[in-house]
Parts: C-alpha cells; structure tokens; sequence
C-alpha cells in the first residue's frame, strides 16, 4: 500500500463545525517587501481532521501535548460500514463485523468508514451524520480500545447535542480523530496508521496529519 492521505486540506473554504470560527490565512510578510512569505492562521483546534484529546470532555483528561507518542502510530483495524443520514453505528454492527473477521484485540485502534464525507459541501454534513451510539462507544471502551477514528465530522450523531459518545470514550482515556478522509483507498481490513497533532500545550483538540500505510505482521 502506498501512503495514503487520511486528512482534509485546510483552507478559507473548508466547512466548519456549526458556531466554529472559519478559518483565516492572515498574509502578514511578502517577498517584494520583506525578502519572504508568511501568513498568520486564524483558526479551532478541532478545525479539518483534527483529534480530540480525552480533555476535550473531562476536566481532567490527558491534553493534546502530553498524549505519549505511542498512541498516535501503529496498527489499526479497519470496519466498513456505509452509513447514511442519522444512522447510528451500534454495537451489533462491530459485533457482526467481529463473527465474521475474528474479535478485536484489547487496546486496538478502530478506524470506521461511513462513506459520509463525500457529503461534505452539504448542508447537512455537520448535522445529520452518521456516528457511534452509546451501545458501540460502551462495547470499545470495554475493549479498552486506544483510538477511534472516523470519516464523519463527529464521533457522535449529528443529532446528539449531548456528544453522549464523546463523553463515554472521553472518561475511558480513548482519543478520538474526526473528519478523516479518504478512507475508500484503504483496501486492507488491518493497515499502519500515524497520526500527527501539533504539541499545542493544554489544548483539547488539534488538526493533524494522518495517513494511512503499509500494514505488515
């Protein structure tokens, strides 16, 4: 497998989380007047494919820079749901996914594809998504899973303004990355991942890098 880009491009235009700021490129030096090129950034932490530190919803979580580099790499198992508008991703669908695959490890890192980001210039994008319910998030943090990843703007329903999924694998110390993209290039059911936030101290959330690679045993 090639090395796959899991992350959206952040830009001016890149839709964001309902309330969110957008973001801004700010030019503040150019090479005609200052000998180079730099720009100020305007924007959330949880801006694009962003990761959510477990601090995000617990008030004494890790934060984003003292999560241990040793979660943000390694292998993950990946669980192809195709999901539309308002449906939940339940604990009988990673149950089924298990009978047919064999069971997921303790302290895995689950990846979920919905299919949900090819509607990201939609109205609906950041309101009607698809995400984990209470049943599914409860199952992994039985697991004691280390990351759970999606290619869906939330974790949570876009319907559930409570972030009920948020808070549960938040308390069980497991990071979470939202917004991921390009997810349909990942033929393999188990692959390598990396995810990459800024060391932004005491910050709940911060966008990354993620991609996916060759998974070997």
């Amino acid at each position: 497998m090639k090395p796959i880009d899991l992350s959206l491009t952040i830009s001016e235009s890149i839709p964001s989380f309902p309330g969110s700021p957008t973001p801004q490129f700010i030019d503040w030096s150019d090479i005609d007047h200052d000998g180079y090129n730099l720009e100020l950034l305007f924007l959330s932490s949880h801006t694009g494919t962003h990761l959510d530190a477990p601090y995000h919803f617990v008030k004494n979580g890790l934060k984003i820079h003292q999560i241990p580099l040793d979660r943000l790499f390694g292998k993950a198992i990946l669980i192809k749901l195709k999901k539309s508008k308002n449906t939940p991703i339940t604990k009988s669908d990673i149950t089924s996914f298990e009978k047919k695959n064999g069971n997921i490890p303790n302290h895995s890192s689950v990846f979920f594809f919905t299919d949900w980001q090819k509607n990201l210039k939609k109205n609906n994008y950041f309101t009607e998504n698809p995400g984990l319910d209470a049943s599914s998030a409860k199952y992994l943090a039985s697991k004691k899973i280390n990351l759970v990843g999606i290619d869906s703007p939330s974790i949570d329903l876009g319907k559930d303004e409570s972030f009920s999924v948020h808070h549960i694998l938040s308390k069980n110390n497991i990071l979470i990355v939202e917004n991921l993209a390009n997810m349909n290039k990942i033929r393999t059911l188990e692959f390598n991942f990396t995810i990459l936030p800024l060391k932004l101290k005491d910050a709940t959330g911060s966008p990354v890098r993620a991609v996916a690679h060759d998974y070997t045993t």
